[in-house]
């Protein structure tokens, strides 16, 4: 008589079915704090807030009123007199919490600083 194991493979069954917005991230998001305005591309509609995150490719805004999901906005992030500007889709909600946010646009001059601010974080 042998011994079989029979190990699970997860990974070979494909996609949890609770996969959520953090699995499907491509960029390590870093604890970091930068003060946001957003305007909303279509209604004018205008949010603050504060980062709680950022990586190259989006960041999460603490806001007590998020802006509606996949809304499209000018977003600008401001810390220590520097700031990023660009264009944003509002990926996920959560109502008086915030919303996260992916970059679809960022001006060259903002990535440059983006990457410099990327860079700080990754080197802490």
């Amino acid at each position: 008589m042998s011994n079989v194991i029979i190990m699970d493979n997860r990974t070979s069954k494909g996609p949890s079915p609770r996969a959520g917005v953090r699995d499907r991230r491509y960029a390590i998001r870093y604890p970091f704090a930068a003060d946001v305005v957003l305007i909303d591309l279509e209604t004018g509609a205008q949010a603050t807030g504060v980062t709680s995150d950022i990586s190259l490719g989006g960041c999460f805004i603490c806001t007590a009123k998020p802006l509606p999901l996949k809304a499209r906005a000018r977003v600008t992030l401001s810390r220590k007199g520097q700031s990023v500007e660009g264009l944003a889709v509002v990926r996920i909600v959560k109502p008086r919490i915030g919303m996260g946010i992916e970059f679809i646009d960022v001006e060259s001059a903002s990535h440059d600083l983006l990457a410099h601010w990327i860079d700080q974080l990754r080197q802490r």
